[in-house]
C-alpha cells in the first residue's frame, strides 16, 4: 500500500510532467540553445565556452568580487597575481561547464562518454550490484553536473538532494536533465535530510553535496582553509546512523582538450568512527582542502561559502 509520502511524490511527478508538456517560449528557446550545444562539435563548444567566459568577465562583476574574497580568505599567503590567475581560470572552467550541460542533457550517450571519462573503485561496483546504500560525497567543483550525469549512466538507481531553481523554466530543464538516465530520484532541499532516508532504506546510493552555506540552523562552524564555515553535519549523521560507506567524488576539466575526468575515491576509512559529528565534519573539510589543492581554480568559488558568520563576526561579502 502506498503511504502518503509516495502519493505526494507521484502527484509532484505528474505536475512536473504536465508543466514539461506545456513549455513556454522562454523554455523552448533555452532548450533549443542547450540542444545546439549538445550536438555541435567539441571545438565549437570550446569556442562557445570561451565566448561566454568573455561575457562573464566583463559583466559578472559581483561574482568576481565573491571569488576574489574567497580566494583571499582561503589563500592569504598566495600572491595577488596567483589568485587573479586562478580567478581567470575559474571563470573559464565555469563558463565551459554551463555550455557542456547541453551534452549532458541533450547529447547522445556516446557524446557524453567521449567528453567524460570515469573511474570507480571495485568496492563501489560490488555494493551497487548488491543493492546496498552508500553516500557519494560530491563537493562543489565546477564539473559537478558532469559527475552526476556520468555516474547515473552506470548506476541503475540513485537519489540526490536538489535545490529547486527560482526560474520555473530553468528548473524544469535542470530537473529533467539530471534525471535523464536510469532511475534517479530528486529530493528537494526543502525536504531536508529526512527526504533521503526513504531512499537509503530502498538501498539506493545517495549523491550528497556537503559544502554549501545554508545558514546557521543545523550547521556547525568548522574550519575550511582556516576560516570557520557553516557546514551541515548530515554526512556524518547519515553515515553513523545507517552505517553507510562514504565515497568521495571529484572531477576536473582539462582546458587543453575539453575533456572531463570523474574520479570516485575509495570509501573514507573509519568514518565517522568515534569522532563527534563536529569533529567528523571538520575532517571532511580537511579532506576537501586536499582535493581542492589538486586544481584550486576549479572549486566552486562563486558560492558565498562564508556567508554565515559566528555570532559577533563581521560579514565578508
Amino acid at each position: 500500500m502506498k503511504d502518503a509520502q509516495d502519493e505526494q511524490d507521484e502527484q509532484a511527478a505528474r505536475d512536473k510532467r504536465d508543466r514539461a508538456a506545456r513549455p513556454g517560449l522562454k523554455r523552448r528557446a533555452l532548450e533549443a540553445l542547450f540542444r545546439w550545444f549538445g550536438n555541435v562539435s567539441p571545438a565549437t563548444r570550446l569556442r562557445a565556452g570561451a565566448a561566454l567566459n568573455w561575457l562573464t568577465l566583463r559583466f559578472a562583476k559581483r561574482r568576481q568580487r565573491i571569488v576574489r574574497t574567497n580566494l583571499r580568505l582561503c589563500f592569504p599567503n598566495e600572491s595577488e597575481a596567483t589568485r587573479e590567475r586562478w580567478l581567470q581560470a575559474h571563470f573559464r572552467a565555469l563558463s565551459q561547464s554551463l555550455v557542456d550541460r547541453g551534452v549532458l542533457w541533450y547529447g547522445t550517450p556516446a557524446a557524453i562518454e567521449a567528453m567524460v571519462s570515469v573511474s570507480v573503485p571495485p568496492e563501489y561496483q560490488r555494493l551497487v550490484a548488491e543493492g546496498k546504500p552508500m553516500i557519494l560525497l560530491a563537493p562543489h567543483f565546477v564539473g559537478l553536473d558532469v559527475a552526476a550525469t556520468r555516474l547515473t549512466m552506470i548506476t541503475p538507481t540513485g537519489a540526490t538532494m536538489y535545490t529547486p531553481q527560482r526560474d520555473p523554466d530553468v528548473d524544469a530543464i535542470v530537473a529533467a536533465g539530471r534525471a535523464r538516465f536510469n532511475d534517479v530520484h530528486l529530493v528537494s532541499r526543502h525536504d531536508g535530510v529526512r527526504g533521503l532516508i526513504r531512499h537509503i532504506r530502498a538501498g539506493r546510493p545517495i549523491y550528497y553535496l556537503p559544502d554549501m552555506d545554508f545558514g546557521r540552523e543545523g550547521a556547525v562552524f568548522v574550519p575550511f582553509f582556516g576560516v570557520p564555515a557553516a557546514t551541515v553535519p548530515a554526512t556524518a549523521q547519515l553515515a553513523r546512523k545507517w552505517q553507510l560507506p562514504v565515497f568521495p567524488v571529484i572531477e576536473f576539466w582539462d582546458p587543453a582538450t575539453g575533456h572531463y575526468h570523474v574520479e570516485m575515491l575509495p570509501a573514507l576509512a573509519d568514518f565517522p568512527g568515534e569522532d563527534t559529528l563536529e569533529a567528523a565534519t571538520a575532517r571532511l573539510n580537511r579532506e576537501l582542502e586536499g582535493w581542492v589543492m589538486r586544481c584550486p581554480s576549479q572549486y566552486y568559488w562563486v558560492h558565498r561559502r562564508f556567508k554565515t558568520r559566528p555570532l559577533g563576526e563581521k560579514k565578508f561579502y
